[in-house]
């Protein structure tokens, strides 16, 4: 069975993105880029929120050709061959392969996707994941914490959701970021 993992950047504060909507905050360097490229490498399915996917989408075009590091083309070539199910009420057509839309969540759908996967799930949109969180889905944590206060914006974690978390392990990057990997004990 597939496990469904919730992976996300995230500031000391526990913001997921700024007040005004970005994420250009977080640390990107070629050190924590090959390390969200090697943990992709099980991902076969991609559970995403609207504007997360829109964010996403750009691996659907980014070039394959030598003007990228090596391993920013992996990861686009990862997440070309990944299923993709955008999760929105307001979004008409979806413009990457391997793609499609849901309107609305449903956690059996989830459950049976966990059960008939070859490979694991990632949520991401902190709504979708909430909702997933809410009705027990979530498998695994991986946050990235980068070094920097926020002092706002939207949350990285739901607010009225209790998960007990088992830290399964822990990497620091030359960079200050950490990266916590948590197994949910049900």
């Amino acid at each position: 069975m597939a496990k469904l993992i919730y992976a996300a950047n995230v500031s000391l504060d526990g913001y997921m993105e700024d007040e005004r909507g970005n994420i250009d905050w977080s640390i990107s360097d070629d050190e924590t880029y090959a390390f969200w490229t090697d943990f992709q490498r099980t991902i076969g399915t991609y559970l995403y929120g609207r504007r997360l996917y829109e964010t996403m989408v750009y691996w659907e075009t980014a070039s394959a050709s030598g003007d990228q590091p090596e391993v920013r083309r992996e990861f686009g070539q990862i997440w070309r061959a990944a299923e993709k199910i955008v999760y929105s009420r307001t979004l008409q057509a979806v413009s990457s392969a391997r793609t499609r839309i849901e309107r609305e969540f449903d956690p059996d759908a989830i459950r049976r996707l966990k059960e008939s996967s070859g490979a694991d799930i990632t949520i991401g949109g902190l709504e979708l994941a909430g909702q997933a969180m809410s009705a027990g889905l979530i498998d695994e944590c991986h946050l990235l914490l980068n070094p920097i206060v926020l002092g706002g914006g939207k949350r990285a974690l739901p607010d009225n959701v209790l998960m007990r978390l088992e830290l399964l392990g822990e990497r620091r990057f030359r960079s200050g970021v950490v990266h916590l990997h948590y197994r949910v004990i049900v």
